[in-house]
């Protein structure tokens, strides 16, 4: 279902259960299969699938194009960039979600129940396994491997190749295989308009090795949420050493 203002390739397939949004762009052999909801001004690239079914031996494997609608479904909010090559799978439990802003570079995979948050840039080669979630405005490098399940906190940056098999708090810049902290995202934490003493006063925590955010102002709702994971495994911290990014 559309509006009538999508501009859709010919040879894309579109199938039951789809809607599209005002100012959708869908390129050559994209394939979206329902249930799947497409925000506003949606850019979608040649060759991208979103709606297939779950990779889970014990899901079933519908036929979504013959208007078989099974599963959780796909959520892509508004002006969402998905460019070419990129695989979005159905949700089991929960719909899988590409938050407002955020940017899919090409061939990257979001696996079932994967949820991102708003302006989050997830780079070419990333693979997000099952029921992984990423944080407002984080920034996953290139060919960067997320474990199902896992978490990656607001404006973290993770280095490309790196193996994210921690959780990853908020505002963290991490690297390497296996993965350590190394630093924050001062850069990330700036353009959100934070003030330098929450800069510091978060640059200070991590360096000293605690992974908790309690009391340091203005970061409120990134750190209740770090603070509220049941199944907390947090990265390791190896700092860098100063860098002076709250001065």
């Amino acid at each position: 279902m559309t509006d009538g203002s999508a501009r859709i390739h010919p040879t894309a397939v579109i199938g039951p259960g789809v809607r599209l949004g005002e100012g959708v762009s869908v390129g050559p052999h994209a394939v979206l299969t329902g249930p799947l909801v497409v925000g506003d001004r949606v850019w979608i690239g040649a060759g991208t699938t979103i709606g297939a079914p779950p990779e889970i031996t014990s899901a079933r494997h519908n036929l979504a194009w013959d208007g078989d609608l099974d599963h959780a479904g796909v959520v892509v909010e508004d002006d969402a960039v998905i460019r070419e090559l990129v695989v979005v799978h159905q949700g089991s439990r929960r719909a899988t979600t590409v938050g407002a802003g955020s940017w899919l570079l090409n061939r990257c995979y979001l696996a079932h129940d994967v949820a991102l948050g708003p302006g989050v840039t997830i780079s070419a080669g990333v693979s997000i396994g099952g029921h992984a979630t990423i944080r407002e405005g984080a920034n996953l490098g290139m060919n960067a491997t997320v474990h199902q399940g896992r978490h990656v906190g607001d404006r973290a940056m993770v280095g490309m190749g790196a193996a994210v098999a921690r959780d990853v708090p908020p505002f963290a810049k991490v690297l390497g295989v296996p993965l350590r902290l190394r630093g924050i995202n001062a850069v990330g934490m700036r353009r959100a308009g934070l003030p330098v003493e929450t800069i510091a006063a978060v640059e200070a925590r991590y360096a000293a090795g605690r992974l908790d955010l309690d009391g340091i102002p203005g970061i409120a709702g990134p750190a209740d949420w770090w603070a509220g994971l049941a199944d907390l495994s947090p990265v390791r911290v190896e700092w860098a050493g100063p860098t002076g990014h709250g001065a």
